[in-house]
């Protein structure tokens, strides 16, 4: 099992990416926008910076819906690769066998 603090504050920045998306989404607009003014696009900038630096989705780490480990995460699943083999060899997860030659 990862740290509880560790699976919590990627939680909490989870409800901010989505708590700021909107704004963040505007934002980065404005910057991109070649056909606007560029003391326009620099407000938007440093009005960009000024957001929370976790409110990025860049922050946010994929962790094990069940352990809450970063590492060896599948995408389709949601869970590491350890948990993954646990919950197939069980055979818990719908479609998924394990290979055998």
């Amino acid at each position: 099992m990862a740290k509880t603090s560790s699976v919590e504050k990627n939680r909490n920045r989870r409800k901010l990416v989505q708590q700021y998306a909107a704004k963040r989404a505007e934002l980065r607009a404005v910057t991109r926008d070649r056909t606007r003014e560029p003391e326009e696009r620099f407000e938007a900038t440093l009005a960009l910076a000024a957001l929370p630096r976790n409110s990025a989705r860049v922050r946010l780490r994929n962790r094990c819906q069940l352990t809450g480990r970063a590492r060896g995460y599948h995408r389709k699943f949601g869970l590491s690769r350890i948990a993954l083999r646990e919950l197939g060899s069980a055979g818990q997860i719908p479609g998924l066998v394990k290979a055998s030659w």
